[in-house]
């Protein structure tokens, strides 16, 4: 007959680093959702503004690559941030399969209006600079890691 001491002992929740990051990536983007809703835009829909805030005209395929999306969750985003007349989506004439992503005046607007945001996220997130840059450096450590791994399944 099996003892306790012959039993593994079952993992703790509190100790799986997939349920830490779950739990942080859900207290930070409910964070997010007040703040995005002044501004009539989702939490996804803000992480495309801030591609093209960033780096201006992109391709679906560039945009999709900065975000981690596929273009079956991507096109989606594109359709209703066209809707909300924040963006606009063009075929290009060279090759009509790709499609390029450009900000209308007021997806340009938009910026000026959603400076605020990561400064309140910052302070609600109660790091000093310091702390906060090194936790970006981090995680984006984490996340090349973890994909060149998965590489490698």
């Amino acid at each position: 007959m099996a003892t306790m001491d012959d039993v593994e002992e079952t993992p703790l929740l509190e100790d799986q680093m997939c349920f830490s990051l779950y739990a942080a990536s859900r207290a930070v983007t409910a964070l997010y959702r007040p703040l995005l809703k002044e501004l009539e835009i989702t939490y996804p829909q803000y992480l495309v503004m801030l591609t093209l805030w960033e780096h201006g005209d992109r391709g679906v395929t560039e945009i999709g690559d900065a975000l981690s999306l596929d273009s079956g969750t991507l096109s989606p985003l594109l359709k209703r941030l066209e809707k909300l007349g924040l963006v606009r989506r063009e075929r290009r004439s060279d090759d009509e399969r790709s499609v390029r992503v450009t900000l209308t005046e007021e997806g340009d607007a938009l910026r000026a209006k959603a400076t605020h945001v990561p400064g309140v996220v910052s302070e609600a997130m109660g790091l000093p600079p310091v702390r906060f840059a090194q936790l970006q450096a981090t995680l984006r450590e984490l996340t090349r890691s973890v994909n060149a791994y998965r590489q490698t399944l």
